[in-house]
């Protein structure tokens, strides 16, 4: 059993104990990835790199843990309620970017693929 698979066994348990399989359809799950997202991004808004890096390297890390981990939960929800294998996807998503962000075109470029020439 996969890591991943261990964990959305472990948030079924949690959110099965809790009763929480109603409120958890695909619309929800989606609106608890993008809320979660966004808190993420709420912790970087306005600060400069070398603020961000502070933030690393003291307590601003344990936010930034908090939210990660909050959309991680929502994103093993979402694939557990639906029967999602997010190690066979990312690896075929892996696969498609290959084709294309060729390494001839993409390394070092932080250009979209419909970008290159």
């Amino acid at each position: 059993m996969s890591e991943i698979n261990k964990l959305q066994k472990e948030i079924k348990k949690f959110c099965t104990e809790r009763d929480w399989d109603q409120f958890h359809n695909a619309k929800d799950l989606a609106i608890g990835i993008s809320t979660e997202a966004a808190e993420l991004l709420d912790i970087f808004r306005f600060k400069s790199l070398e603020e961000i890096e502070e933030m690393f390297a003291n307590k601003g890390k344990e936010k930034i843990e908090e939210e990660l981990s909050d959309i991680l939960f929502f994103v093993l929800r979402f694939a557990q309620v639906y029967d999602i294998n997010l190690n066979d996807s990312l690896l075929k998503k892996i696969e498609e970017n290959k084709k294309k962000y060729p390494l001839d075109k993409s390394k070092g470029s932080n250009k979209k693929y419909t970008e290159f020439e």
